[in-house]
């Protein structure tokens, strides 16, 4: 492309200091390094978690920073030795990137790179410096990733290709929402045919727990919210119930243990708060629930727990990303969006232009919405 090789001109939400308004800023975007891929993001979602960094919910974060973890694009142009993808293929960069060198990689079990920025926040490059910066002054980047900017620039390991015939609006979620909610329920629960679930937190989270909850074969998908209007869309993709503990006289974990004759075989947490965490749990059985904890709280919440929920034969467990390795499942998830195995346009209920970044953030905050996906552009995929 013509502007390989030179810095790049666009517009990205910049944020200054925690529970700011994002600015929307022209800054620039530096050519790829070695080993390096530069990308024209074409739809990011907005995730909780942005608003999480936001909003002072993780231990630290360095300013300027760009936000974004949800996005999907094409790559502009790869800096010398890139071998995995080339100019013009469509992409997803990665949050939770893989080197499939370390020692975490290389388990069969775990997803999370030791490269990994989720965490440790530094917001920069494997060689520490950024491709960002505004009148000569450096912007950090976020998760890996940074997708709110026209163009980003992620290390190698920070991107997977994927069919240039999906719907950048819809798979872009694959990003982060949709394979943590799906990907916890059928890598990390491995949810049984004709079993009961419970999902709290109709989000896009949740929502998307609920799909794997219903694909996977469980006979009873209880959603547990206290917004009502969710209720709708939560039984369309899959919840044969739903509660709002506001309208319950009892705590909703023993209002859920009488529904299910002494408890959920799974449950879910996609919201990020500790006491319902601590409700989620009690609401499995106590001989053998499987808990699962998905939501972030602010690092400086603890939950508080009694050995008498583990001993009798509860699991409790977490996930990133759903478990999923995003290098080689994130394709397979795209085909699955494809052939509508998955139908992630039930996901996003609302799609606003990038500049309108601001009013998708109160979108989610005041529950009106399941996913709001920004839209820098549109993508012509012929």
């Amino acid at each position: 492309m013509a502007t390989a090789g030179k810095p790049i001109r666009c517009k990205a939400a910049v944020l200054y200091g925690f529970n700011q308004p994002l600015k929307i800023e022209e800054i620039e975007v530096a050519p790829p390094k070695a080993h390096e891929i530069r990308i024209k993001i074409y739809a990011s979602g907005i995730c909780h978690t942005d608003d999480h960094a936001l909003s002072g919910g993780m231990a630290s974060l360095n300013f300027p920073v760009i936000l974004g973890h949800e996005g999907a694009g094409i790559v502009e142009s790869v800096g010398p030795g890139v071998t995995k993808v080339k100019p013009g293929d469509h992409v997803i960069p990665l949050c939770s990137p893989m080197c499939m060198k370390c020692k975490a990689c290389l388990h069969e079990d775990s997803n999370f790179c030791v490269d990994n920025d989720v965490g440790k926040n530094k917001g920069l490059m494997l060689d520490k410096t950024t491709r960002f910066s505004l009148n000569g002054k450096q912007i950090h980047n976020f998760m890996s990733c940074s997708t709110f900017t026209e163009y980003t620039c992620v290390d190698e390991f920070a991107c997977v290709k994927i069919d240039p015939k999906a719907n950048m609006q819809e798979v872009c979620l694959i990003g982060c929402g949709f394979s943590t909610g799906y990907g916890t329920v059928i890598n990390t629960a491995k949810v049984k045919p004709g079993t009961t679930c419970v999902v709290f937190g109709l989000g896009g989270i949740g929502m998307s727990a609920v799909m794997g909850c219903k694909n996977s074969g469980a006979s009873r998908i209880i959603g547990v919210d206290i917004n009502p209007t969710k209720f709708p869309r939560a039984k369309e993709l899959g919840c044969t119930e739903c509660i709002n503990p506001n309208d319950c006289d009892k705590p909703i974990h023993e209002v859920i243990v009488a529904m299910t004759d002494g408890g959920a075989d799974y449950a879910f947490e996609c919201i990020g708060k500790v006491d319902v965490m601590e409700s989620m749990i009690q609401s499995t059985h106590y001989a053998y629930g499987s808990a699962n904890i998905i939501g972030v709280p602010k690092y400086t919440d603890r939950l508080t727990l009694d050995p008498m929920w583990f001993l009798t034969g509860r699991t409790v467990q977490g996930a990133f990303l759903g478990d999923f390795k995003a290098l080689s499942d994130f394709p397979g998830l795209v085909q699955d969006s494809i052939s509508k195995k998955v139908d992630l346009s039930k996901l996003v209920t609302n799609t606003l232009p990038f500049v309108k970044i601001n009013e998708g953030f109160d979108l989610m905050r005041h529950g009106k919405c399941v996913r709001t996906v920004l839209i820098m552009d549109k993508c012509d995929k012929k």
